[in-house]
């Protein structure tokens, strides 16, 4: 009788491992790199004045991300050469923020994303899959909205932001996102 009980118990224990196993390894949903890293600002920063901070850090690192990776889609996908350039100097400026950035966060101890957020990384298979003059109107039209909303953002954290490195750095960043965004609006108008 002891074998028998001692039998089924190593065989339930053994299923429920199994099913445990099974279970962590069809788990197909991936977290969003930017959420995980706000919800790890969160956990430190909790009773700081950096969480706000933290969290505009998150968002400019998660578009200066995209703004490299658009800018190199930009220089294989666009039929202009004008646009070409401008996806050139997206990557070379945003590259230039996006390790300051990185380099101000480690030192604040914030956390910041190791890849695109869900919503970037949809903006960016959607213009992946055009080409030519198609992307060169998506592309152009994009970088217009997103340079206006940027410098909104960078100005407000410029203004507002707590941690005096984490304020100095956005103000200075404003000028060159202007420069992109009067870029952009040039360029649309050559690309309608």
């Amino acid at each position: 009788m002891k074998k028998i009980t001692l039998s089924i118990l190593m065989a339930a224990t053994t299923l429920v491992a199994t099913g445990v196993a099974f279970t962590a390894c069809n788990s197909n949903k991936t977290e969003d790199s930017k959420e995980v890293a706000e919800e790890q600002n969160e956990a430190k920063l909790d009773t700081t004045a950096l969480e706000d901070d933290s969290e505009f850090a998150v968002a400019a690192a998660d578009g200066g991300m995209m703004e490299v990776k658009l800018g190199e889609l930009a220089k294989m996908n666009a039929a202009s050469a004008d646009v070409k350039k401008f996806g050139e100097m997206m990557v070379t400026d945003h590259s230039k923020a996006n390790d300051e950035l990185k380099a101000l966060a480690a030192q604040k101890n914030i956390t910041l994303p190791a890849t695109l957020s869900d919503d970037k990384q949809k903006k960016y298979d959607e213009l992946a899959e055009k080409k030519g003059k198609e992307f060169d109107k998506a592309y152009v039209s994009f970088m217009v909205d997103d340079h206006k909303e940027d410098i909104n953002e960078f100005e407000e954290a410029g203004n507002d932001a707590k941690d005096p490195d984490v304020k100095a750095w956005a103000a200075g960043k404003v000028p060159t996102l202007k420069h992109h965004l009067e870029t952009a609006e040039a360029l649309h108008e050559k690309v309608k």
